[in-house]
């Protein structure tokens, strides 16, 4: 298994910025790709951001041009960096990692979340 530690919320105004960080531990190896989601009060949980073990990133469409995911492999670590930040990004942010080890299934593991506030 791997576990998620999620750091780095809180709450901001209206175009600030927060830096969440993702630390991983456990079967780090075996990790394929480490992922944001957010989940707002009474919304279902969404994609926000992945980032694979090669440095390949995707994001969805209401964050492009405002945050951007990185990495730091040496330490298991992934990091999002939130710009420009709304109202609407208001959520529990979540970090998910994917991965798989040998032969076995692909597995899913998410952290505990940390809450990010934007007023206005």
């Amino acid at each position: 298994q791997v576990r998620l530690v999620e750091s780095g919320g809180g709450s901001v105004q209206d175009g600030g910025s927060l830096r969440l960080s993702c630390a991983a531990s456990g079967d780090t190896d075996c990790i394929i790709d480490l992922s944001w989601y957010r989940q707002a009060p009474g919304k279902e949980r969404e994609f926000v951001s992945t980032i694979g073990r090669d440095g390949t990133t995707s994001y969805t469409d209401s964050v492009k041009g405002r945050f951007t995911i990185s990495q730091d492999n040496a330490k298991n670590t992934v990091f999002l960096q939130m710009n420009s930040l709304k109202p609407d990004d208001t959520a529990m942010y979540f970090c998910r990692s994917r991965a798989r080890c040998g032969g076995t299934s692909e597995y899913r593991n998410w952290g505990q979340g940390t809450q990010v506030t934007v007023s206005s």
